[in-house]
């Protein structure tokens, strides 16, 4: 009953629509409005401050703003992940019985309809429920006991306070903290870090949420300086994310394998996935490395919920479809105002971190940088197609040396696009972009360009030439932001860049940012599809 109650709340999503119709922006001054407290968003877009405020998660706040006549609520199915993160680089989480044990106690079912009312889903696999690639296997109830008889048959005992002794020692194990952003940035998730913990100190283990300052508790895992954390991913349409999380060779400073998992047989499974070559290979690999998953528990997946928006109605033309809200590139190509007004107020949830596309991680720095920065490929929003962006075509070729086979990119870029300092972007771009993130091993990108051996430019034309032959290339590469080579070759610390090098081909350039206020940007007038094929 409480999902149909939900579902009355919400716009259907939209028809499809050619995509040579999206041009130039209608928008011309974009402000990120930095509010961090939930309530205080409220009111801010029930008031008119701002336009648009996306990932809402309280379910009284979905139905307070179905009931307003100001704002519209969509509602999509997206790739959203949530995790408890453990750091298997130290006892006690270097004991999988432990791991497998959390995974048991926790009371998903519980959590989704207490916290969510019904619009998320209790999450029991390492993919989000609307990937293709998902291998859920049958997973009993949570069961306090059972899990205690698992650490007990694993050489486990508890001191007379109830706290778990390591196998093999004598003290119990010593108070640990569990990072988790603020209340008041986040209060879904600090409520679901809370509810773990409960479930942890039942089993025995001394643990205690550590709310903090969401950059910093990033710059914390970055360093691995953690015991245990909650986070949330919006991952892709592909299963190689698995890799780039799990794979020992992305336990790095930035790197995403935050948890530490090291395991020979898991490495063996997620480079059989990187590397298949064509998409029945893929499933294959992805099952084999789904089910090692399941058995190691790197992190426990707690739950996948929908990504709800609202929008004020006076704003048309939004893009939405079944896998996303209007707060996509589309829409900000597409929106008008019905008195014409020009200037859009975008609710950011957080500081952004830092607003360097080689360095950022967040996703609300990467709210800010999606609009700045553009790809060689776009993802059709209906179908989650691969659609011609930065460049207009593409060829994957399989090409043999010595007997081996390697895959070989070729992308024809467009030749009637600029940067937003006015220099053209051509297809040394290209090559000075990958070139240098491979070249200084850039955490966020480096499992896309580690392959590649080499890069050629003729004219408009940049073939790429991989060591291996595999499935996901294109996409890797496809996906990546571009960045000026003119820019790229006065850097010395990838980690630090001037604003006045903030330089994409996005319709958005940067204007300026005032912590705790608010980033602007505006209309680039230089943008590539004010002129259509």
């Amino acid at each position: 009953m409480i999902v149909l109650v939900v579902a009355a709340l919400f716009l259907p999503p939209a028809s499809a629509v050619p995509l040579k119709e999206f041009n130039m922006p209608h928008i011309e001054d974009l402000y990120y409005l930095i509010i961090k407290d939930s309530d205080a968003q409220l009111l801010a877009l029930e008031g008119g401050q701002i336009d648009l405020l996306g990932d809402i998660a309280r379910f009284s706040d979905i139905k307070r703003l179905g009931d307003s006549d100001k704002v519209n609520l969509y509602l999509a199915e997206g790739f959203h992940a949530f995790y408890l993160g453990l750091n298997l680089r130290r006892p006690p989480w270097d004991r999988v019985e432990l791991r497998q044990s959390i995974w048991e106690i926790v009371n998903r079912k519980q959590i989704v309809r207490d916290i969510f009312g019904g619009y998320a889903l209790p999450l029991f696999s390492f993919l989000p429920p609307a990937s293709p690639y998902l291998l859920e296997l049958s997973i009993p109830d949570s069961n306090l006991e059972r899990a205690k008889e698992r650490l007990k048959r694993s050489g486990w005992r508890w001191n007379e306070k109830g706290i778990l002794i390591y196998p093999g020692q004598t003290k119990p194990l010593s108070r640990m903290k569990l990072m988790t952003p603020m209340a008041q940035v986040a209060p879904t998730t600090a409520e679901i870090a809370e509810r773990i913990c409960e479930s942890m100190r039942s089993l025995g283990i001394p643990i205690e949420t550590e709310p903090m300052d969401f950059s910093m508790m990033i710059a914390r895992l970055d360093q691995r300086k953690f015991d245990a954390y909650v986070i949330a991913w919006g991952l892709s349409r592909d299963p190689d994310n698995l890799y780039a999380f799990y794979h020992s060779s992305m336990d790095i400073i930035g790197g995403y394998n935050i948890s530490g998992i090291k395991a020979p047989d898991l490495d063996e499974a997620l480079e059989d996935l990187k590397y298949a070559k064509d998409e029945k290979e893929a499933y294959i690999a992805s099952e084999k490395a789904q089910r090692l998953l399941y058995k190691y528990v790197p992190q426990v997946p707690i739950y996948s919920r929908y990504y709800i928006t609202a929008l004020q109605k006076e704003w048309e033309n939004a893009v939405t479809s079944k896998y996303i809200t209007p707060d996509n590139i589309y829409s900000f190509l597409s929106l008008e105002h019905k008195e014409d007004r020009k200037s859009f107020y975008w609710c950011l949830p957080e500081e952004p971190r830092n607003l360097n596309p080689l360095s950022a991680t967040s996703a609300y720095d990467w709210q800010v940088l999606s609009l700045i920065y553009e790809s060689l490929l776009g993802t059709d929003p209906f179908t989650l197609k691969d659609v011609p962006w930065l460049a207009k075509s593409w060829k994957i070729e399989t090409v043999g040396d010595g007997g081996k086979e390697r895959t070989r990119l070729s992308f024809i870029i467009r030749e009637d696009i600029q940067w937003q300092d006015g220099k053209p972007f051509t297809a040394d771009d290209v090559k000075a972009t990958i070139e240098f993130i491979r070249e200084h091993s850039i955490p966020r990108y480096f499992d896309s360009v580690k392959d590649v051996d080499d890069i050629t430019v003729t004219g408009n034309v940049v073939a790429i030439t991989f060591l291996e032959r595999s499935f996901w290339y294109l996409h890797q590469i496809g996906g990546l932001p571009m960045l000026p080579a003119h820019v790229l070759s006065g850097i010395n610390d990838w980690r630090t860049l001037p604003e006045e090098q903030i330089i994409g081909t996005g319709p958005f350039a940067f204007s300026s940012y005032k912590p705790g206020e608010y980033v602007k940007l505006h209309k680039n007038e230089l943008y590539w599809r004010r002129v259509l094929p």
